[in-house]
């Protein structure tokens, strides 16, 4: 997005990384602006939303992205405060994130909201408890607030992926199908972004696969869905 000139606020914990990501983005010809914030503090990212619109005049696209795969053993074995980290981050920290910048969008008239959920979020999968409920939850409220706004001049983007090479899917001995490099998803999600599209899953072939598998009988999903090894 630099690379096309892009403002860009980053919010993320790591500051040092925020402040290597953003040299990067100067780098592509953009401009970046470095947000240290959890997303599960609402109040902070509502303060770094208005730091941005204090200098720029307002936020035409957010994207939130913020996400933790819970593949620990304390989440797999449901201990709550685990399952209730997945939850605050992924679920509630979109939350936060959609609060921060939908008042202002509103009153503008105009602007994008874009959610990185996953195909995770279609039917509960092997040891993913927290995060399958996390991502349908993330699914399930960034299209009801598509539906609240349509009449507002809102745009929402749902995008859906499945296995992509980051640190969220590194260390894990099994085999992931159809695993994408992150240069070779990127593209789709831009483009999704870019048409404003309302859903994007991909890739197709696993994306086929989890939209059939919406309409199977409970009896034959379980049989499929249990051989899978994917957090192992």
């Amino acid at each position: 997005m630099a690379g096309f000139g892009a403002i860009l606020g980053l919010l993320a914990r790591r500051e040092d990384l925020l402040g290597n990501l953003a040299k990067r983005c100067a780098d592509a010809g953009g401009e970046a602006r470095i947000l240290p914030c959890d997303v599960r503090d609402a109040e902070k990212v509502r303060n770094a939303a208005n730091t941005l619109r204090n200098e720029f005049g307002r936020v035409d696209i957010l994207i939130a992205n913020a996400g933790v795969g819970g593949n620990n053993i304390e989440t797999q074995s449901l201990q709550p405060d685990a399952v209730k980290r997945v939850v605050d981050i992924n679920l509630l920290g979109a939350v936060n994130s959609v609060h921060a910048v939908l008042p202002e969008m509103m009153d503008a008239g105009g602007g994008q909201l874009v959610a990185i959920s996953s195909l995770a979020g279609f039917r509960g999968i092997p040891k993913s408890a927290a995060y399958s409920a996390s991502k349908a939850g993330m699914t399930a409220f960034f299209e009801s607030v598509r539906l609240d706004t349509l009449d507002k001049g809102i745009d929402v983007t749902i995008i859906q992926p499945g296995f992509i090479r980051t640190p969220l899917t590194s260390g894990r001995k099994s085999k992931m199908p159809y695993l994408l490099d992150l240069q070779d998803a990127l593209p789709v999600i831009l483009n999704a972004i870019e048409r404003r599209k309302k859903f994007c899953a991909f890739p197709w072939q696993t994306a086929s696969l989890v939209r059939a598998a919406r309409f199977f009988p409970t009896w034959l999903y379980d049989r499929i869905a249990i051989r899978a090894k994917y957090r192992e």
